[in-house]
Parts: C-alpha cells; structure tokens; sequence
C-alpha cells in the first residue's frame, strides 16, 4: 500500500519528487509502466522544453517496452 500512495503522491507533484526526467528512469522502485505514468502526469503539467524532453523519455521507454518483430527485418 506504501508504494501505491507514493506513486499517487509522485504523479500529483512529480517535479517536487525529480529534478529531470531521466532520474524517473534511474529509479528502481518502479517498473517501466510506472515510470510511463508518472512521466505522463509530468508532461502534462510541463510546457514547452521540458515538456519535449519527457515526451523523449516517454518514447524511449516505450520503445523499450514494444517487442520487436525479428521475423520482419
């Protein structure tokens, strides 16, 4: 239950919790679907170069998290 509030907590303020979106990614407490919610909830809140610079680490990790079709290449 500790965690879920803290993500709740973290989504509502993220920028109080992370001075930039890659220590989002650095941190171990939460897997990758997490990190994309509170990235989001970030962007969101964001405008212009940090907005673009969460949206990049949005991509990357759902690049990370979209599986690779080796057949096709």
């Amino acid at each position: 239950m500790a965690k879920k509030k803290l993500l709740h907590d973290i989504k509502a303020n993220p920028g109080r919790f992370y001075r930039l979106p890659g220590d989002v990614v650095r941190d171990r407490r939460f897997d990758d679907n997490e990190r994309l919610e509170i990235l989001k909830a970030w962007r969101g809140e964001s405008d212009g170069l940090r907005a673009q610079e969460i949206g990049q680490v949005i991509a990357d990790i759902e690049r990370r998290l979209t599986p690779r079709n080796h057949a096709a290449e």
